[in-house]
Formats: C-alpha cells, sequence, structure tokens
C-alpha cells in the first residue's frame, strides 16, 4: 500500500480509501441492487486494514443511515488505529430543517454521525454539497465550534467549486476558525472536470485531495464496451454512466479498448489500469474504492502495486484530455519564457 500526507495536516493516510456508500440494508435508493450487509461489510472491512488501508468514507446519507452503523460495527476496537471520514449536509429526513448546512444542523448531524459510527470523534469531516442558502460565516463557525470541543479533528469540502472552497476557506482563515484540509471530487478518465480548477486550487491551498468513483460507476471496469454498451454488471450505476456519455462515446469506447490494451500487457485488468492511472496525479492525496463484494474490493486494491510507464500514463491520458477553453488553458499558463530561462526551469 502506498500512503501519503493529508494536505498540509500531520496526518498519514493510504492512498486507496474504502468507501461505504453501498453498505446498508435493503435494495439502494433507486432499485439497484442489494445493498452490502453486516457480514460482508465485516469481511471487507477487514480485508482493508490487512492490504494496509488506514482510511474509511461514508456519509449520513449512505444507505439511509445504516452505512455509518454497519462501518462503525465492522472497524471495532481498530476503529482508534484508522482514519475515519464522514459528511453531513444532504437531507437526512422530512423535517424541514434536516438538511442544509445551519449552525443548528452542522451540530445535530455530526452528533447523530457520532452515535451511528459509535465513536467519541470524526477524524475527517466533510461538508457534502454546498448549501446556497446559509452564509458560509455561520456554517465556518458551526465547524470550528465541533473542532473545539473535540469531536471532530479536520474538516473538507466535497462537490465544491473552486470559488466557493477559496471563498470559504477564506472565511475560515479571516476568523481564525479551524479552516479545511481537504477536499473531496469526482474524478476518473472520463470525469477530469477537477483538472481545470480544483485540483490547481488544492494543490495551491496544500488542500488534500480524495477522488470519488474512479471507475466512471463501473464503466470503467471494461465489462462495457462498443459491442456491448449496457455491459454484465448489475445495477444502474454502469448503465448511467455510458448513457451519460453518449456524447462522448468514441473517447469512451476508446478509452475502454486501451485499458484492456495495457491490462493484457500487464496481466492485470482495465480496473487496476484505470486506478494506477489515478495515482500518478501528484494532485490526488487517496482514491476512494467502492466495493460490492470481498472479491471486488480485493482485485481492485492490487492496483495499488502498479507503476505505469510514462507512455502509459500519456497514452490514457491524451484520449480524453480536457479541451482548451478560455481562461483555463493559455498557451503557456502566463508564464515568462525570458524569466523562466534566467531562473533556470527545463523546457522552456
Amino acid at each position: 500500500m502506498q500512503y501519503a500526507m493529508l494536505g498540509k495536516t500531520g496526518l498519514v493516510v493510504s492512498r486507496f480509501a474504502l468507501g461505504t456508500g453501498n453498505f446498508g440494508k435493503g435494495v439502494q435508493h433507486g432499485g439497484a441492487g442489494h445493498m452490502v450487509d453486516q457480514q460482508q461489510a465485516d469481511a471487507i472491512v477487514a480485508a482493508s486494514i490487512e492490504a494496509g488501508i488506514n482510511f474509511f468514507d461514508t456519509a449520513n446519507v449512505y444507505g439511509s443511515g445504516f452505512s455509518e452503523e454497519i462501518l462503525g460495527r465492522a472497524l471495532g476496537a481498530q476503529r482508534k488505529e484508522v482514519v475515519l471520514a464522514t459528511k453531513i449536509g444532504r437531507r437526512t429526513s422530512n423535517a424541514l430543517i434536516d438538511a442544509g448546512l445551519s449552525y443548528r444542523n452542522v451540530i445535530a448531524a455530526v452528533e447523530a454521525s457520532l452515535k451511528r459510527l459509535d465513536t467519541d470523534y470524526i477524524d475527517l469531516l466533510y461538508l457534502h454539497i454546498s448549501d446556497p442558502l446559509t452564509p458560509y460565516e455561520e456554517t465556518a463557525r458551526g465547524l470550528d465550534y465541533l473542532v473545539q470541543r473535540g469531536l471532530v479533528r479536520y474538516i473538507g469540502f466535497s462537490n465544491f467549486t473552486s470559488w466557493q472552497a477559496a471563498s470559504f476557506l477564506a472565511i475560515q482563515q479571516q476568523n481564525r476558525y479551524a479552516s479545511f484540509v481537504a477536499g473531496q471530487m469526482q474524478y476518473s478518465l472520463l470525469e477530469r472536470g477537477i483538472e481545470y480548477e480544483v485540483a490547481p486550487f488544492s494543490q495551491y491551498a496544500g488542500l488534500g485531495l480524495l477522488t470519488y468513483s474512479p471507475l466512471a460507476g463501473g464503466f470503467l471496469t471494461g465489462k462495457y464496451t462498443q459491442e456491448n454498451p449496457t455491459g454484465t454488471v448489475a445495477g444502474r450505476e454502469g448503465r448511467l454512466a455510458f448513457s451519460a456519455r453518449a456524447s462522448d462515446r468514441e473517447a469512451a469506447n476508446a478509452i475502454v479498448e486501451k485499458l484492456h490494451e495495457i491490462a493484457a500487457h500487464r496481466e492485470a485488468t482495465p480496473s487496476q489500469i484505470a486506478l494506477a492511472w489515478l495515482l500518478t496525479k501528484p494532485y490526488v492525496t487517496s482514491v476512494i474504492l467502492g466495493a460490492g463484494t470481498l472479491e471486488q474490493f480485493s482485485d481492485n486494491v492490487k492496483a495499488a502495486d502498479l507503476s505505469l510507464s510514462p507512455e502509459e500514463i500519456e497514452a490514457l491520458g491524451s484520449l480524453t484530455a480536457l479541451k482548451e477553453i478560455y481562461p483555463y488553458l493559455l498557451p503557456g499558463g502566463g508564464r515568462d519564457r525570458m524569466i523562466e530561462r534566467a531562473l533556470g526551469h527545463q523546457g522552456v
């Protein structure tokens, strides 16, 4: 297993984290397949720890709250040996005020998560989504209160734009509140939007960057092909991933073909190659692995041992490279060649 520091903190985390969005009971929201029950979760969590993973991710809305309960039980006495992250902010009940990032809801949501997780503290608390109605100052004050009480160790954001994260961070720093140390965003070979601003901002601000949906909802497992667009994977996520990419089908098919090609040469799986590509990105702290079965987890975690060549990295990246749109990708990025030569920078 590979490890990294979480942003500018002293916290060491594994470069693969276990995501528990499918831990729960019954059927997932939308009718897509069965959730991972306690017995299955126990086995997956145990295998994760054995593989060297010390980073576990959940949210108060996953499995209608059961994900936190199941994860807490699965960790048991090992809870204090790992980094435990959860998220708040999305609607958790039909009560009008049980959503958003008001001071009231920030405190109440964390207190409820602590009970479900059966723990005294949360290592990393994310704001699951931005709240356009609540002033950032109010939310930031609530987060600082939780840190001062020792109920939360570190805080971060999820699904924010770069300007939202930057504005929130400025308010935290101005008021000397506990500040963001990390962000969690969707990122894969088929979803690279964070490369425009979020990733550069995270590097500039010294924030950790955790990424979810690394296999694009199952599409990058290689089971979805041009000949078999519905795939052989059960559930709606992979089908949605493909239909959502209808306008990019040519690129999507090309990336799957290249994943198969490199995987065959490496005696690996397309999933492992797609995950290994993410680990090459210097701004990615940790990649969150979802697992519906122990076998799926055991297969995917092997990507930590893969080291792609520069040629393989370039071959994959070039197929889904971002479009050069103003002002994100100005030629040279505003660099002055004369100054850079004077400073001895290479490649100018």
